[in-house]
């Protein structure tokens, strides 16, 4: 019986991937007919990716995986709802995925939504969008706090995204007892990190369950 990979060794792979994007050196592994072929009855990802639904966000492409490799959910801005945590945990229950990366970007149009409305004169927004972009304002006004005299107009929309970003990992475990048990037993990781668009790279930020535990 194969042994199912660590988070570690899964975010490593990953890492690997990333490398050979950002180098231009892609394998494009997993994406031929014989791939498909050997997947239409069954999926076994090696991890789930909550992202946000930006089109520059591609995680199989910037991961340099293929098809059946990741269990992909994604909405704007990344924030976390009922949706979300309950296919999130389907991939740990069911799937047994090892690994879960919250994967925030730079130049986010939720982040920048959020940062926006905590202007005096900011338009209001229809209420669904108001609705998505809500759990994000906390970020904004934490890196406000901590930057006396910035404004919604000169604040570090980048900081902002990590505060997000470290949100919502927390946000997963307080709301699923089955990703802060499976977290607590050692059969899952999780990593928040950040993806910069100009330069294709991931930076991890949050390391839960390995062996980089920065918690």
């Amino acid at each position: 019986m194969t042994q199912s990979p660590t988070p570690d060794e899964v975010w490593a792979s990953m890492v690997a991937g990333n490398t050979r994007f950002v180098a231009g050196t892609p394998e494009h592994p997993h994406q031929d007919v014989e791939r498909r072929n050997s997947i239409a009855e069954g999926q076994a990802p090696i991890a789930a990716l909550f992202g946000c639904a930006d089109s520059r966000l591609a995680a199989e492409i910037i991961f340099d995986l293929g098809l059946g490799d990741l269990f992909v959910v994604r909405n704007a801005g990344q924030v976390a709802g009922d949706s979300i945590v309950g296919s999130l945990e389907y991939a740990v229950e069911v799937l047994k995925v090892p690994l879960i990366v919250v994967l925030g970007h730079d130049s986010c149009g939720a982040v920048g939504a959020a940062i926006q409305s905590t202007s005096a004169d900011a338009p209001v927004l229809p209420p669904t969008i108001w609705r998505l972009i809500a759990p994000i304002v906390p970020a904004v006004r934490r890196v406000l706090r901590a930057n006396d005299g910035m404004t919604a107009e000169t604040i570090d929309a980048t900081a902002v995204g990590r505060e997000h970003v470290r949100d919502t990992v927390a946000e997963l475990l307080q709301r699923s007892e089955i990703i802060s048990t499976a977290v607590a037993e050692g059969r899952l990781g999780i990593v928040g990190a950040n993806y910069r668009l100009a330069e294709g790279t991931v930076v991890p930020d949050v390391l839960l369950g390995t062996q980089n535990d920065a918690a």
